[in-house]
Parts: structure tokens; sequence; C-alpha cells
């Protein structure tokens, strides 16, 4: 079956995973691939402190990266997705993930009160 850029678009909506709109300043994703495994924590300007994985690698860690979206495999790019299962994430750098197994998105928690 072919894909069109319409069908792919139209889909788009329907994909299981977390977006840029999901996520505040403080959160964490936790991104397993097939190979490595991310941890990327949000800064408050769209901007991500990156660990695992190629960063680690390459002596990377805590580098400050944004993520360009994600992919099939293809050319086309879901610009506002950060990470769904069975996708590729592309960061800023050109560095692009193995597939996606699994994503966890864990919310930066306040006390209660403040002492």
């Amino acid at each position: 079956m072919v894909q069109t850029l319409d069908r792919l678009s139209s889909s788009a909506a329907r994909i299981e995973g977390v977006r840029a709109s999901d996520v505040q300043a403080g959160d964490a994703l936790v991104i397993h691939t097939r190979n490595s495994t991310y941890v990327l924590h949000v800064n408050g300007d769209g901007t991500f402190k990156a660990e695992g994985g190629w960063f680690s690698r390459e002596g990377q860690t805590g580098k400050r990266v944004r993520v360009a979206g994600c992919t099939f495999g293809g050319s086309v790019l879901l610009t506002r997705m950060l990470a769904a299962p069975g996708m590729f994430l592309e960061f800023d750098n050109h560095v692009r993930t193995t597939r996606i197994r699994e994503v966890q998105h864990l919310r930066a928690t306040l006390p209660d009160t403040i002492h």
C-alpha cells in the first residue's frame, strides 16, 4: 500500500506517543530503543539535556539538544512528536535512534508545601 502525505498527516493525530505539548520543564522522558536507552530531561526552552545512547558513547552526556521529531524510517518527520513506540527519534544534531520500543514520561512533582 502506498502511503501518501495526506494519509500520513491524517493518521499522525492517532499515534500513541509523547508530544511536545505533553511535557513541561522538569519532566523526563526515558526512551528505550532497540539498541539503547536515552533519558531526556526537559528544559523550559524547548531543549532537552540528553543522556544515554549515542550521547554516552560520544562523551556528550548532558548536552543540550532539540528533538527534530520522529519518523517511521522514511523522510516524513513528525515534528511535534517527541517519542513514540515503533518510530525513530531524530535530534537536531542529526543523530537518529534505532526503533523506539518503549517510552516513559516522568512528570516532575513539587512538594505540597514549601517550608
